[in-house]
């Protein structure tokens, strides 16, 4: 990272904070400190909802997964719209009514106690796990970028997340999600943009589409049933919706975002600017790992995109085999894809479909490649069932985007998005 991509990380980073710190002046109450005196904006609880969905992972991985699987996860959020209008009839005027803290204490109105103690304890555990996940990745990809220890990250994640949201409480936390998911849309849009702009100047938008969808990188929507296939339309819509209305309707980092609203009417509408936005934004962030995927159609990638691993393998006997059978299959697919552009520019159907043909060929055979590469990394003494998807999009922010962009990036997966919840477990005074 240059100086400019420190001040910008380091820039966004303190105003998140200040700024969520600054507008929870007066989170002096238990409820203000946990429900914002139950005045927060709609858009504020939209984004803070938002926020609260998304992770490191989501950036990482979606994109990684994009290049090379294609967009198909979109589908695992088509339930998602179902499930916000279902709890917006039920849910949230019923927890708004019953005057609680948490969707906890609103089980122990409705039954007792024990129900409400064992709800929570699941609650609790399952967060904790997820919690772990959520730090651990961003502070992986830190740790990669810095060249510092995991447990240094690890440890400079959690310190940041709790000291803001102890000091300053739900709006806090709230405010800094608004202002990071402004930057992720930032960040999101300008890699993008960098991505089109550095393809060659022959490859317009349409023909980096165009090869893409050739490539089976744009199947958002598959309507074949099969009960093998993790993400199709049927387990969006059927799956989605129960998973979201479970995660809506009883997990506390959700129930508490809509309980900070001044109104029902209020809570309804963050809840059904997600169930509106949710699905583009995932779109988006699947469409970008797609023109990563034709970007590197004409610039070489790395053979394994995690390169500790590939010095790893780097000098075992098998290694030279591998790697130029990766070099050949890299050269016949870029071949191939120049004459499938040029095929397309001439409106040649019939050459169009042969090269479409060659140029799957090739890149079926640079993925057994990297298949091969892969498991001489578990041979070597690496991860079992090894991939380096989580380390696509961000081998190429740090090695393609301009200075001062870089740091804008690492902002988007750095310590607030590592969202926090409040929990109120016991009986405060009021």
């Amino acid at each position: 990272m240059t100086t400019l991509d420190w001040v910008v990380l380091v820039t966004s980073l303190v105003s998140i904070v200040a700024y969520g710190l600054y507008r929870s002046r007066g989170s002096d109450t238990v409820d203000r400190y946990l429900l914002a005196g139950r005045s927060m904006p709609w858009y504020a609880m939209a984004l803070s909802i938002m926020a609260t969905q998304a992770s490191a992972i989501t950036f990482i991985s979606t994109t990684g997964q994009s290049y090379v699987d294609g967009m198909r996860f979109v589908q695992f959020y088509f339930g998602l719209p179902i499930a916000m209008v279902i709890i917006s009839a039920t849910a949230v005027p019923l927890f708004h009514r019953a005057r609680v803290y948490t969707a906890y204490e609103y089980l122990e109105k409705r039954f007792d106690g024990k129900t409400r103690t064992l709800a929570s304890l699941i609650f609790l555990c399952q967060r904790g796990l997820s919690a772990g996940l959520t730090i651990y990745a961003p502070a992986l990809v830190l740790s990669v970028i810095l060249g510092w220890p995991e447990r240094t990250t690890t440890l400079l994640m959690g310190i940041t997340v709790i000291s803001y949201t102890v000091l300053g409480g739900i709006k806090a936390v709230t405010w800094s999600d608004v202002q990071q998911m402004c930057i992720i849309f930032l960040g999101l849009l300008v890699s993008l943009i960098t991505v089109i702009v550095l393809l060659p100047s022959t490859v317009s938008f349409g023909d980096a589409v165009f090869l893409a969808g050739a490539a089976g990188r744009l199947n958002a929507v598959t309507t074949t049933f099969n009960w093998n296939d993790r993400f199709n339309i049927w387990s969006g819509l059927l799956g989605g919706t129960f998973l979201f209305l479970s995660y809506f309707g009883c997990d506390q980092s959700q129930v508490q975002r809509y309980l900070t609203g001044k109104s029902i009417t209020q809570s309804r509408l963050g809840l059904l600017f997600n169930a509106v936005a949710k699905i583009p934004m995932q779109f988006f962030i699947l469409f970008i790992g797609a023109m990563v995927f034709v970007f590197y159609l004409f610039v070489q990638p790395p053979m394994l995109f995690q390169h500790a691993e590939l010095a790893r393998i780097a000098g075992r006997a098998e290694y030279p085999a591998v790697a130029e059978s990766y070099q050949r299959a890299f050269d016949q697919r870029r071949q191939a894809t120049l004459a499938l552009v040029d095929a397309h520019h001439h409106g040649d159907t019939a050459g169009e479909q042969r090269q479409i043909a060659e140029y799957r060929a090739a890149q079926k055979q640079l993925d057994q490649t990297r298949v091969e590469a892969s498991r001489l990394v578990t041979r070597a003494g690496g991860e079992k069932d090894f991939s380096d998807t989580n380390y696509i999009f961000l081998s190429f922010v740090t090695k393609y985007l301009p200075a001062g962009i870089v740091g804008l990036v690492i902002a988007v997966i750095s310590p607030p998005l590592c969202r926090p919840v409040l929990v109120r477990s016991i009986r405060w005074r009021r």
